[in-house]
């Protein structure tokens, strides 16, 4: 079987058994994870709160001051529902988990209105004297 056929499988199965995210999402949070890793000067396992504050990087880097809504349209409106599509992959073997994860470690991480209303910096601005 390929990844190709093991991936859409996943994704059917998902879909079967929650379907209010978009798929584009959960590949957003695999994306997320990898940029996250990218980071480190190490691969490793990443607690919630740091898989939270990746996505919301991401999302910036990806989608500029459209990325709240961009992962709106995708049903992600809090660090709540990354959990929610994190513990979905984990359910379809395309994530692992640590015995001490749990949905719970990203609840509430942040607020999206307020981070990404604060947090997008304009390339080439940073720096600049008015």
């Amino acid at each position: 079987m390929s990844d190709f056929a093991t991936l859409q499988e996943a994704f059917e199965r998902i879909g079967q058994q929650d379907g209010r995210y978009h798929e584009r999402g959960y590949l957003f949070v695999l994306a997320a994870l990898e940029y996250a890793q990218g980071r480190l000067p190490a691969r490793r396992h990443l607690s919630g709160a740091e898989l939270a504050w990746a996505c919301r990087d991401f999302a910036l880097e990806q989608f500029g001051l459209l990325a709240p809504t961009v992962l709106h349209h995708w049903g992600i409106t809090r660090t709540d529902d990354l959990g929610h599509i994190v513990f979905a992959l984990i359910d379809v073997g395309l994530l692992a988990r640590q015995p001490s994860d749990k949905r719970e470690d990203f609840e509430r991480v942040y607020d999206f209105a307020e981070v990404f209303r604060a947090g997008y910096r304009w390339p080439g601005v940073e720096g600049a004297r008015e």
